[in-house]
């Protein structure tokens, strides 16, 4: 029997330029450490899908215990999304002349990514299991990396959620990454632009999170239908905010700090004025006002739920910052930020930029 496969993806943030990946526009984006999902593949007589013993639940103590465990971790796990890439996988292959072998396999995954705080939790275990496949039917040198995340997002969208690219570069890459996702190069390549960039270019930065947040999958409701009806207001918005990630690149290149910082803050006051405060959501607008008030730039780090935050003045206020979240009840940590993880074999396949 051949030896079992086993991958992991990292939690996704997006630094500047989200959430206009999904508007046409432009995002840096990095993968941490702090939190992660786990895929395993082994081989075995039937293809298998296994349940999480937490995230796929289906005993329960009592009917007040099958309510409490809706409200924390919600109807759906991880089944489904494995289920969708192995779908989307095999199709794919089959459609360019990829041909699979007929051996099994049994899929089995594993997360601590915290649940609707805009982290990309869903992604990671979906990236997680396309490079288990990758890996299994010894094709990876046929994929391109560029068309990789693509796949992930279709797998996604199988299942109704809505979402772009940014996440998936993210973790497809690793590291830190600039994506550009501009309309011309979109229609006719079927990708964006995605340029690694050095994380020794980073200056330390933080997250703040709530244990129990709101759903981040409800914060882009009504901009995207206002942007699809051509609403002046939100594409010139979507255009500023996709225009921080081209500055902020080479404010990270010059190391130019401050500059980050208005920038950081910039990228969520915009966002603040196109979904407006109830969308948004009270817990979240407090997240990001706790680091304001101490000085610090702060925004968040997907759709909601946590906050990347950068300290200018140093070790003085972070530990300013940490108290207050502390006492405010959020959890603050540092951002470990994971290099890049492509392999020979994955850049071979990249295109030329």
């Amino acid at each position: 029997m051949a030896a079992a496969i086993e991958h992991k993806a990292y939690a996704r943030i997006g630094l500047l330029g989200n959430p206009s990946d999904v508007y046409n526009g432009a995002t840096i984006s990095l993968s941490t450490a702090n939190f992660s999902a786990t895929v395993k593949l082994e081989p075995s007589d039937d293809l298998v899908i296994s349940p999480h013993r937490l995230h796929d639940l289906v005993n329960f103590q009592s009917l007040d215990h099958l309510v409490n465990r809706i409200g924390n971790e919600g109807y759906y796990g991880g089944v489904r999304l494995l289920m969708a890439i192995c779908k989307v996988f095999r199709n794919y292959c089959k459609d360019n002349g990829i041909d699979l072998h007929e051996r099994n396999f049994t899929l089995s995954y594993d997360t601590n990514i915290p649940r609707q705080t805009g982290l990309s939790g869903s992604s990671a275990i979906v990236c997680a299991a396309l490079s288990c496949l990758l890996n299994f039917y010894e094709v990876r040198h046929l994929i391109k990396v560029e068309v990789r995340p693509g796949l992930i997002l279709d797998a996604e969208k199988e299942l109704g959620i809505v979402a772009g690219l940014q996440d998936r570069v993210a973790q497809v890459y690793g590291g830190l990454v600039f994506m550009d996702f501009s309309k011309e190069h979109m229609d006719k390549f079927g990708h964006g632009v995605y340029v690694p960039m050095d994380i020794s270019v980073l200056p330390p930065l933080y997250l703040i999170y709530a244990e129990n947040p709101s759903d981040s999958g409800k914060v882009h409701s009504t901009v995207r239908q206002r942007w699809l009806d051509g609403d002046e207001f939100i594409r010139s918005s979507m255009n500023e905010v996709a225009n921080l990630a081209l500055e902020g690149r080479k404010a990270l290149m010059d190391k130019d700090y401050t500059t980050l910082a208005t920038l950081m803050n910039q990228n969520f006051d915009i966002r603040r004025s196109m979904f407006g405060d109830e969308a948004l959501g009270a817990l979240n607008l407090e997240m990001v006002e706790i680091a304001r008030v101490v000085g610090a730039a702060s925004k968040f780090t997907g759709s909601g739920g946590a906050v990347v935050v950068f300290c200018p003045d140093g070790p003085s206020q972070v530990k300013d910052l940490e108290e207050a979240c502390h006492k405010a009840g959020f959890i603050f940590e540092p951002v470990e930020v994971i290099p890049s993880r492509l392999n020979d074999s994955d850049l071979k396949t990249m295109t030329s930029t």
